[in-house]
């Protein structure tokens, strides 16, 4: 099975196996997979290698929650999406090939997660990273929570647990798509609840982090991929910080987006993300087709320009798990 079918069928892009490489020294890459896959599915084995041929000698990492691939996948579904973060920046701070810092690849729920190490943690540095229909200003519907294929009964579990009352202190610790849910007119109750999006995008009142904004801002490129046809991401506008407004200001059967850059936390810099724009750090692209539809013409044109650049340092001669 080809990449593109094999992407396809998984719904979101896995990770990477070990294996043998050339000795040139690219810089590394850390790649964290969407909802619905583990770490070390075929899917993300086949384009690892297809990321080796671009760039020979390059050393992928693959986060995981779980070594174990099944365990890994439910992670996905179920945790605490804070500590998750937390026990990654650990898992990346012990690998030595990652110390001279590395570019990012995250797909779909991936790509907020690894913002957030950005934002919170950045030790190694991130240089260039790309985030694959993510979700940045969250998503908004009961029924988005998550979209489940029919035979996922993991899925369709963890969505009716977040259906139940998805600002509850349980759904919002336990159930990860619930800590992305962000209701334009429920924003009270998202601030209250919410300790992971409301976080990281510096939403909540008189708490304001600093330093997040310090970490994004001295990325060299922020890449935001969005879905043109993009059902799964509602709107699928957060894929480049764009959310709908409150419903008192939309007419009748019309969903009004606000774009990134009349975003309160563009407006006012509270997460870097306007300095690093100002700079030509942030990149608009459009793949088109449905979410994590990664054909060729997609993906490869931003993995040979954004990804593996030159690094200090020893060769690296493995992809890792």
């Amino acid at each position: 099975m080809g990449l593109l079918n094999l992407l396809l069928a998984l719904a979101a892009v896995p990770s990477i196996l070990g294996a043998v490489v050339s000795t040139s020294t690219p810089r590394p890459l850390v790649i964290w997979h969407g909802m619905g896959d583990s770490h070390a599915s075929p899917g993300m084995v086949e384009f690892g290698e297809v990321i080796a041929e671009i760039h020979p000698g390059i050393f992928i990492h693959s986060v995981y929650i779980e070594e174990d691939q099944e365990e890994d996948r439910r992670a996905g579904f179920y945790g605490n999406v804070n500590e998750q973060v937390d026990f990654v920046a650990e898992q990346i701070a012990n690998i030595t090939e990652l110390k001279d810092g590395f570019d990012a690849i995250g797909f779909s729920q991936g790509g907020q997660f690894l913002r957030a190490y950005v934002e919170r943690y950045n030790s190694p540095p991130v240089h260039n990273l790309i985030t694959f229909g993510s979700q940045h200003m969250g998503i908004i519907g009961i029924s988005d929570i998550p979209t489940c294929r029919p035979w996922d009964l993991m899925c369709q579990a963890a969505r009716r647990a977040a259906k139940s009352s998805v600002y509850s202190h349980w759904a919002q610790t336990n159930i990860v798509q619930a800590q992305y849910y962000r209701d334009p007119d429920r924003m009270d109750s998202y601030l209250a609840s919410n300790k992971f999006l409301a976080d990281i995008n510096n939403e909540i009142p008189d708490t304001h982090n600093t330093t997040y904004a310090k970490n994004l801002a001295i990325l060299n490129k922020l890449v935001l991929v969005l879905f043109s046809k993009d059902v799964t991401v509602v709107p699928k506008e957060s894929s480049w910080f764009g959310s709908y407004a409150p419903s008192n200001e939309t007419f009748p059967g019309d969903k009004k987006v606000i774009p990134m850059r009349m975003q309160e936390l563009y407006l006012h810099d509270t997460i870097g993300l306007k300095r690093l724009d100002k700079g030509g750090g942030v990149v608009f692209r459009t793949c088109d087709g449905v979410h994590m539809q990664l054909t060729d013409d997609c993906w490869r044109p931003l993995v040979e320009e954004f990804v593996g650049g030159a690094v200090r340092g020893t060769p690296s001669l493995r992809i890792q798990v």
